[in-house]
């Protein structure tokens, strides 16, 4: 929402639009209105990419190395979508840290069985084929499984299962409210580009934490860490999302996200002075699903050359 006002108001006006400036800052935060200033030339390439008049773009990105952060509407809830799975696994492996699983434990999928939209609180589903908790992460992360992601989800006690372990971590601006079968059937009843829900969603900001903690294994022993970053690594969805513009060495652990009118993708790209950076990209709107990705593309692409720059411009300063 754009507010522009010339002259003087009336009290009953101002009034009026102190209302709608409130309900702005309560439903999608406390960002300036104003035109904002920005520290460079990248942090307003950035936030000119992800204009919101076409609908919410959220964006974090943290250079794991200098801590130099960049973020447009971070602190907004998004739509998680199936970037979700990040997290399950996560709350799987560390179920596998602590004994409770082995990788080579067989589930089986959790089908889902018809029915009609919000016809109760839970979708249902059926047990499917057996397959090892590893040979489900995979699929959960690089195919974005549904069945495969909803069998670890029952294997570690559902949602607030996970939400307990991001609690555990520190993680206050993630959590999950439904299963994927139940998201899936019921997706399209609120648009989030218009509409901010806080189920099922995280900031963009919340997300970088929970990849920057993954990646520097604050929380998973590093056999695990490696299985979930490794599956991210060979992702395959979202090949015109994060990875479409960069270049084609980029080394990128990532997990992309899709549902009504949204669409995500966040991970960590290596840049090539051995740099690790977490990102998380959430886009709604834009006029459609190709336009969103194109959208997630191009900025990803600014941020790998504006953390390019930032190394070259640190480089130069050293050898002064």
């Amino acid at each position: 929402m754009l507010l522009a006002c010339g002259g003087s108001l009336s009290p009953a006006a101002a009034g009026d639009l102190d209302s709608i400036q409130s309900a702005f800052d309560n439903g999608f935060g406390t960002e300036q209105r104003a035109p904002r200033t920005y520290a460079s030339p990248f942090e307003a390439q950035v936030a000119s990419l992800a204009s919101a008049q076409e609908g919410r773009i959220g964006v974090a990105a943290l250079d794991l190395g200098t801590g130099q952060s960049v973020a447009v509407l971070g602190n907004q809830p998004f739509p998680m979508a199936s970037t979700s799975k990040v997290a399950i696994v996560a709350t799987f492996l560390d179920g596998v840290d602590q004994g409770r699983f082995r990788l080579t434990d067989q589930f089986p999928l959790m089908i889902p069985v018809p029915s009609r939209k919000f016809d109760g609180p839970v979708a249902p589903v059926r047990p499917g084929n057996m397959f090892s908790a590893e040979n489900l992460i995979e699929m959960a992360l690089t195919r974005s499984d549904n069945h495969a992601t909803d069998a670890l989800l029952a294997v570690v006690g559902g949602p607030q299962a996970v939400n307990r372990w991001l609690r555990r971590a520190g993680l206050t601006e993630l959590h999950i409210d439904r299963d994927i079968a139940t998201l899936v059937r019921d997706d399209g009843a609120i648009d989030p580009a218009r509409t901010i829900d806080q189920r099922d969603s995280a900031t963009p900001m919340g997300m970088v934490r929970l990849l920057t903690g993954l990646y520097q294994g604050q929380w998973l022993s590093a056999s695990s860490r490696a299985v979930l970053l490794g599956a991210m690594e060979r992702c395959r969805t979202g090949q015109h999302r994060m990875r479409a513009l960069l270049p084609e060495d980029a080394r990128v652990a990532h997990k992309t996200g899709t549902l009504y009118n949204t669409s995500s993708d966040v991970g960590v790209f290596h840049m090539p002075d051995g740099r690790a950076i977490a990102v998380a990209i959430y886009v709604t709107g834009q006029g459609g699903k190709p336009n969103r990705d194109a959208r997630i593309a191009a900025i990803a692409r600014a941020l790998y050359d504006g953390y390019s720059a930032d190394s070259a411009s640190l480089r130069r300063t050293a050898a002064r």
